[in-house]
């Protein structure tokens, strides 16, 4: 029986699968009982990543590499909600399998250039001096990991650009949020939008391909929102901007995640970072649902999403289709 070539989105749970995967990453583990060694990959391509796990380690699997695509065989099984391949074959692509690496890696919908000058415009469109004096320099020191960095390891916006995107998709939510909350001071949102989640180009080390390899010392020692806070110390000390408006921008970036179990050691205490907080879950949210929804068929339930409280969302096919 010839074995179906799929992507990764059209699995089905119970069938054999064949076909070419790009390998985010290749983990050594071992089984608690017994301590039998297994491996876990990180399979990628297009239209989603899947976790796959080799029971049985041959010398084959010795080739298996992290950022490399290969042809991989097995059988799609569930594990607690979610579904995982299990790899019975692997071998590396040859010259004659024609394969383009850029053809495996989820992107942005936009080009880095385009959300990355989105950015720029709102920055030069400000009033606030000091503002955007501070906004300008973060840019400019960020700019080139900016330009294909993922906003988050494996959740919302993992992918090439995620962090562009991530920012430029809260900014359309601003704009329109403070056309009926006009009393909002629009820099103050929009330099919080900007700025909350910089930080994360420290705290994560990603490959140009926006796949995160392992979290950086000082990332994983201190974290986005405390490497943020200290970013906006330095540069408004050196474009000399004033002392309020640089803390009330660390509060922002402080109290986004408004939870101190989540990382926030304070709750927002002014409006604009109240909105960032909201701004920040609702688009968060809204690109797992809808991640969730194209990777489910019509009238069916998602598999369990993690992010979401382990919900399982239910496609009734009744969106809009400009996407």
């Amino acid at each position: 029986m010839e074995i179906p070539v799929k992507k990764i989105g059209e699995f089905v749970k119970g069938e054999r699968v064949e076909g070419f995967f790009l390998l985010k990453s290749v983990t050594l583990k071992t089984t608690n009982s017994g301590g039998k060694k297994y491996l876990d990959l990180v399979l990628s391509d297009k239209t989603g990543d899947i976790l796959g796990k080799v029971w049985e380690i041959k010398p084959e699997h010795e080739e298996l590499k992290s950022n490399t695509v290969f042809k991989i065989r097995g059988t799609v099984n569930s594990w607690q909600g979610t579904l995982q391949l299990k790899v019975e074959h692997a071998s590396k692509v040859t010259e004659e399998d024609n394969i383009n690496l850029d053809d495996f890696v989820q992107s942005a919908p936009y080009t880095s250039d385009e959300m990355f000058n989105t950015i720029k415009d709102t920055v030069d469109n400000m009033n606030d001096i000091d503002i955007k004096n501070i906004l300008n320099r973060v840019l400019e020191i960020n700019k080139d990991k900016l330009m294909y960095y993922p906003a988050a390891k494996s959740n919302h916006h993992s992918i090439k650009g995620g962090l562009l995107y991530h920012i430029t998709t809260m900014l359309k939510l601003a704009e329109n949020i403070c056309v009926i909350y006009d009393f909002l001071n629009r820099d103050l949102v929009y330099a919080g939008v900007i700025l909350h989640d910089m930080a994360k180009i420290k705290e994560m080390s990603s490959n140009e391909m926006g796949i995160v390899d392992e979290y950086t010392l000082e990332g994983t020692l201190l974290g986005h929102i405390t490497q943020g806070i200290k970013e906006i110390e330095v540069i408004g000390k050196e474009v000399n901007a004033d002392s309020k408006i640089i803390m009330l921008l660390q509060h922002m970036v402080l109290s986004h995640h408004y939870e101190p179990e989540y990382g926030s050691p304070v709750k927002p205490l002014i409006p604009e970072a109240e909105m960032l907080h909201y701004l920040d879950v609702m688009d968060a949210r809204m690109y797992d649902m809808k991640k969730a929804i194209k990777e489910t068929k019509e009238n069916e339930f998602s598999e369990r999403i993690w992010s979401l409280d382990s919900r399982r969302i239910y496609n009734h096919g009744m969106y809009e289709k400009n996407n």
